[in-house]
């Protein structure tokens, strides 16, 4: 059994390694090192997990408690060295189902295993110090430094404690703050070409594998705007069945019932209302109505531009609610993201959804006014997402702040053209920065031809709680979301 342990913390120190190394995102690597081991069974899967998760997620307050029974700084270790401490530290913090004893001695095992016997000692020594002593942690005290207390509290860099709880308040910080760090279930979006059958026989056979589907807050709050000369009760039945389910236990979902078949796919909650808010499931019936049935597939009327698409769940959901009547260019600038938007779409059954290499900083005057509705979901500093990403929060500094807002600035000069008179922009980001949201927003109104307008579908009242006209924000812990914001935009008809 600790022969098998021993193997995950070995797993967990490579990985922690090269998430230190910038070589990718914690949470990619940790994904990619359980596809390669998956014959592992489930019980070393979540102690590796866990072990990873937790210690990126918690880095920050690790190396402060570290910092209390080391000689050295945290700092100037060998980051071997350091990633092991920080892995022991956890165990002994964290994890009440590991021992102490264990945490140290596999610590000291894996030093001298990778070539640093002569540092052992130091890994013991730092280890035992902290497990005879961890009820003696001093602490920042609340009252004379809240910003330092919070920061090590919830391992969250002080400048980004600092800058939220000026923009939201220190209460509704704290919960934000708070929330990042918990468990979140896994969220699907049912496909919409499943009948109720089909959608109870799914349901019900994710149930059987433990997965618990629950209909998610965010979409029993949101229900579909009714517009009772547009439609009938028919179709404002269909339209306000819900669409996103929680999964628990949700490991693996590639072998979940009903994955490969294309019954579902994995998306946030906040993403899936992005492209609700852009009205397409509306435009799209009312094109049904209007338009010739005989006419070929890509004269049909309705045009959906994603400019920076990837992974294509937004795409995807956009080309499903287009019901036949249009399609859907996604854009995105690698091949490598194309390749993952086309295979999400073929794995989904859509046939209306094209994929393709582009800058979206570059023009494109073949686009000019063709798009009924373009969705702008835009490279950001990603702080909304820090509960799925975790080291985001050890990446991103004030200065790339305003370095992303100037691309998304660029990005926006180019695409608003694709709209056509009286068609639809919607803006949105998956952070929690004012610097690339609301003000975002107030800049493309003042330069450009658009206003703004509702978002198509009814938000709960906490999302659009002091936001601008067209806007809505989604901060963890209120809807069962990542932080996200989506800002809607109708461009001015032509004189």
């Amino acid at each position: 059994m600790e022969s098998k342990a021993m193997d995950m913390r070995a797993l967990a120190l490579d990985l922690l390694l090269e998430a230190e190394r910038g070589t990718d995102y914690e949470n990619t690597l940790l994904k990619n090192t359980l596809d390669k081991y998956d014959y592992l069974d489930g019980r070393d899967k979540a102690f590796f997990k866990r072990l990873a998760d937790g210690v990126t997620e918690r880095r920050l307050q690790l190396d402060y408690v570290l910092e209390q029974f080391s000689s050295l700084p945290v700092r100037k270790m060998k980051p071997l060295i350091r990633c092991l401490l920080r892995m022991g530290a956890y165990q002994i913090l964290f994890m009440d189902g590991v021992p102490d004893s264990a945490a140290c001695n596999e610590a000291v095992k894996l030093a001298k295993k990778r070539r640093f016997a002569q540092l052992s000692g130091f890994v013991n020594g730092v280890l035992r110090k902290l497990s005879a002593q961890k009820e003696a942690i001093r602490w920042p005290d609340r009252d004379k430094e809240p910003i330092r207390f919070l920061s090590v509290r919830y391992s969250m860099p002080e400048w980004i404690v600092e800058r939220w709880a000026g923009e939201y308040g220190m209460e509704r910080m704290e919960s934000m703050l708070a929330a990042l760090l918990e468990r979140r279930p896994l969220t699907i979006r049912l496909s919409e070409r499943l009948d109720r059958k089909e959608r109870e026989a799914l349901l019900s056979a994710l149930e059987k594998r433990g997965c618990r589907p629950m209909p998610h807050p965010l979409f029993l709050a949101a229900k579909q705007q009714e517009r009772p000369e547009e439609q009938g009760a028919e179709e404002s039945a269909e339209e306000s069945r819900i669409a996103a389910f929680t999964l628990e236990n949700a490991e693996g979902v590639a072998s979940l019932p009903g994955f490969s078949e294309g019954a579902f796919a994995v998306q946030d909650a906040a993403s899936m209302m992005t492209v609700e808010c852009a009205g397409i499931r509306r435009l799209a019936r009312l094109q049904k109505q209007k338009e010739k049935p005989a006419l070929p597939e890509e004269e049909k009327g309705l045009f959906v531009v994603d400019v920076c698409a990837a992974p294509g769940g937004k795409a995807c959901q956009a080309a499903e609610l287009l019901q036949g009547m249009g399609t859907v260019l996604a854009r995105d600038l690698t091949e490598n993201k194309i390749v993952y938007i086309r295979e999400n779409a073929a794995r989904l059954r859509l046939s209306n959804l094209r994929a393709q290499v582009w800058d979206a900083q570059e023009p494109d005057e073949t686009l000019a006014e063709k798009a009924d509705v373009v969705l702008a979901d835009l490279p950001c500093s990603g702080l909304g997402v820090m509960g799925r990403k975790a080291d985001i929060r050890y990446r991103v500094t004030p200065e790339s702040l305003s370095e992303v807002a100037a691309l998304q600035r660029r990005i926006l000069s180019r695409v608003w053209e694709y709209v056509k008179p009286g068609g639809v922009l919607v803006y949105s980001t998956c952070t929690l920065n004012r610097e690339e949201n609301e003000d975002m927003a107030a800049w493309f109104l003042q330069q450009f031809p658009f206003v703004p307008i509702e978002p198509a579908v009814s938000l709960p009242a906490s999302c659009l709680e002091g936001e601008p006209e067209g806007c809505a924000r989604f901060l963890p812990g209120e809807n069962g979301t990542d932080g996200f914001f989506i800002a809607c935009f109708r461009r001015k008809e032509e004189n």
